[in-house]
């Protein structure tokens, strides 16, 4: 079993989903998790974690937000000491035909899922190299790799992480720190829910594996790059989307 005893992992996008099984899993490897999402929307996630015996504490945080960002890492080094795992996951999709696309869905895409993941990764960088050692680990998406219709925004941003994540390997590896990229398929959360009934059908016809993922295969892979099993890996994309993009 991967063993993360020690170890301190900071999680955004932490409420639900992909984020909070992210979180979970880790915090069942012994990592103390920091979930980060929007003013106590990450409760019950610490909560979950809790009552599994886990070590967890809430961070109320919106990751566009700066200065929210960097405070959010100085406390943690305040009451921990150290920050060996950072996860980019909070993101937001608003999608539309690019005809129809307006500046401020572009906009606001783009800053949660591409500019906050630059944020968090500058705000942990010091201390992890200082430590020569850390793991960021950033959740892209299929689309960031195939593109997708009415996305643009969204698979731009995406798309965005695996060149912000190969660039950042390049200038980190020397401290020991590794960048990864966790690139999910259709996955069953919430924000797929909002999928209509008929474009999921599609997409699920267009998986080998012929299922949706769930948060637990995101968080499996998660896991093992935040490792010392992963230890030699850096730079890379971990495609989990059941064989629909290869």
């Amino acid at each position: 079993m991967l063993d993360l005893t020690g170890k301190v992992a900071i999680v955004t996008g932490a409420s639900r989903g992909i984020g909070r099984g992210i979180a979970t899993l880790l915090a069942s490897r012994g990592a103390h998790v920091v979930a980060a999402a929007r003013g106590d929307n990450a409760a019950a996630t610490v909560a979950e974690i809790e009552q599994a015996g886990g070590s967890a504490e809430l961070a109320s945080v919106e990751v566009t937000d700066d200065a929210a960002i960097h405070a959010m890492v100085a406390a943690t080094l305040d009451r921990r000491g150290r920050i060996d795992i950072l996860v980019n996951n909070a993101g937001i999709a608003r999608d539309q035909l690019l005809l129809r696309m307006k500046r401020d869905d572009w906009d606001q895409v783009m800053a949660t899922n591409l500019t906050a993941a630059f944020t968090a990764s500058q705000a942990v960088l010091k201390t992890m190299v200082r430590q020569r050692s850390g793991r960021i680990i950033s959740i892209g998406s299929v689309v960031g790799q195939m593109g997708n219709a009415g996305q643009a925004n969204y698979a731009a941003s995406k798309a965005g992480l695996i060149g912000f994540s190969m660039s950042l390997a390049r200038e980190v590896a020397s401290r020991n720190i590794t960048v990864n990229v966790v690139t999910p398929g259709l996955i069953e959360t919430d924000m797929t829910k909002a999928i209509s009934d008929k474009a999921q059908g599609d997409w699920a016809a267009a998986i080998p594996l012929a299922r949706l993922g769930t948060p637990a295969d995101i968080a499996a892979a998660v896991c093992f790059l935040a490792s010392d099993e992963a230890s030699y890996i850096t730079g890379q994309v971990l495609a989990v989307n059941g064989g629909m993009y290869m």
